[in-house]
């Protein structure tokens, strides 16, 4: 079992500190699946690392599937991205 399938288990069995190294881990490398499958279980820190890679990424589908889940983060980037896309033209 390599180090990053033993964090698994350990966070699926409630380690906290597993949990918040998983995030730490998916947010350096871009992994929204593993951010989603966290936030998912309950983590607001992989929500809060997935509303930030999409709001540097420009990616409006992922703050909308936040947003439309009630995250308020994620709603307010989209329309700071809107705002910004308006000031553009």
């Amino acid at each position: 079992m390599d180090e990053l399938d033993e964090l698994r288990m350990r966070a699926a069995n409630g380690d906290q500190d597993a949990i918040g190294q998983l995030v730490e881990l998916a947010g350096e490398r871009g992994d929204l699946a593993e951010l989603r499958r966290l936030a998912d279980a309950g983590s607001t820190d992989a929500v809060d690392v997935l509303v930030e890679l999409a709001g540097e990424r420009g990616d409006l589908a992922e703050l909308r599937r936040l947003a439309d889940g009630g995250n308020r983060d994620a709603a307010d980037m989209l329309a700071e991205l809107a705002e910004e896309a308006d000031d553009g033209t």
